[in-house]
């Protein structure tokens, strides 16, 4: 078992944190003050090849595998929790489901402006009242005969108001059930009766935009179905699966840049005539958080490799994001405390980082989400 890179993983990894460092670090406390959506930076990803990365070349993709992408959203979360997220999405949550799900002619249409970054992308799931339970969902679609006709809300839609491809989720026959009553469309968000909403402040993430979407009558073309009817709680399951690496790479970025940042400190910073990293009481502690991060490393990578190998990664996804999401959470509070006085004001980076790890813990499912799916992957599937 090789725990090391390849040197084309390295070379992207490399990439994305010589990017972050002279492109997103500058800008990041500043944007994350006024809540802007970093347009030219998110340009700078797209001929960089980011938006893009595990897909097959013929689309418009740079044909790497899943860890390279996993390196890549590691190194700019380092620097800003708010790219990676846009990044992310955009790659896990709708490139991926429109490759895996989709036709040969959707994915001759969509893809290379999604991969390209020409356009970006918003997975439309979430509702007022249907977050984990999707049984909830209130957005319909109706079988019109020729066309699928399209109305509701959608709530928390990460690039929403700036993409311009949709994944959109809609009960199709309640009959059915959350299982088999749930369909998947992908709708062009020019189209008449599709609008953008509130556009949320948030605490943390801030210069990614978080809107609703808004469907009013909008008429959805026969081809625009994904998969099959009746089939979208499984897709988007599957792709919260995949999305859930991405979002434990975030985590993990997190996490390692609050970490080194509270080393170097501890290592300036000195009280009662002796540096931090000198006293024992805090040097045992970040023995233990040093272990946290990098056992949340290699269930990240894990469950990466897991991916492209062809491996089922449901379960190892959940551990990833469950372990890196607390440790984002852990290491920046702890990172916070000692820097003192410091670390809670807003010339830290750490202050940030501390808002910014929280969601990770609750979107693209929550942490009792993520216990739910490993208990399930426990004692509800046969074991082998």
């Amino acid at each position: 078992m090789d725990f090391t890179l390849t040197a084309e993983q390295q070379a992207w990894k490399d990439k994305a944190a010589a990017f972050a460092k002279e492109y997103i670090e500058p800008v990041a406390a500043e944007l994350d003050k006024k809540g802007e959506f970093p347009f030219e930076n998110v340009d700078r990803m797209a001929e960089l090849g980011f938006l893009g990365m595990p897909f097959p070349k013929e689309y418009g993709g740079q044909g790497t595998d899943y860890v390279s992408y996993v390196a890549c959203v590691e190194e700019i979360a380092k620097k800003d929790a708010s790219h990676a997220i846009i990044l992310s999405a955009n790659n896990s949550l709708v490139g991926g489901p429109i490759y895996k799900f989709g036709t040969e002619e959707q994915k001759k249409k969509y893809l290379p402006d999604l991969l390209s970054g020409k356009k970006l992308g918003s997975f439309c799931l979430t509702e007022k009242d249907a977050g984990t339970d999707a049984s909830r969902q209130k957005t319909e679609a109706v079988d019109k005969g020729d066309y699928w006709l399209l109305n509701g809300d959608k709530k928390f839609i990460t690039n929403g108001g700036i993409s311009k491809t949709l994944i959109v989720f809609a009960m199709t026959d309640r009959s059915q059930g959350v299982k088999n009553g749930i369909t998947a469309f992908i709708v062009d968000a020019d189209w008449e009766g599709v609008s953008a909403g509130k556009i949320e402040q948030k605490m943390g993430i801030r210069a990614s935009q978080t809107a609703e979407m808004h469907f009013e009558n909008v008429k959805i073309p026969k081809e625009n179905l994904l998969g099959k009817p009746g089939q979208g709680f499984w897709i988007a399951m599957d792709t919260l699966d995949g999305g859930r690496i991405g979002v434990g790479a975030q985590s993990l970025g997190i996490a390692q840049e609050a970490f080194d940042l509270m080393c170097s400190y501890m290592m300036e910073r000195e009280q009662f005539g002796v540096k931090l990293g000198k006293l024992d009481t805090l040097r045992f502690e970040v023995a233990k958080t040093k272990v946290q991060l990098d056992s949340a490393r290699l269930l990240v990578y894990r469950a990466a490799n897991y991916k492209d190998q062809g491996l089922p990664y449901k379960e190892a996804a959940a551990m990833a994001k469950y372990a890196a999401s607390r440790a984002a959470v852990d290491l920046t509070r702890q990172s916070i405390q000692y820097h003192g006085g410091y670390g809670y004001m807003t010339e830290k980076p750490v202050e940030r980082m501390y808002r910014d790890a929280k969601i990770t813990e609750i979107y693209e499912g929550t942490n009792e989400v993520q216990q739910m799916v490993i208990a399930s992957c426990t004692f509800d599937v046969p074991q082998k």
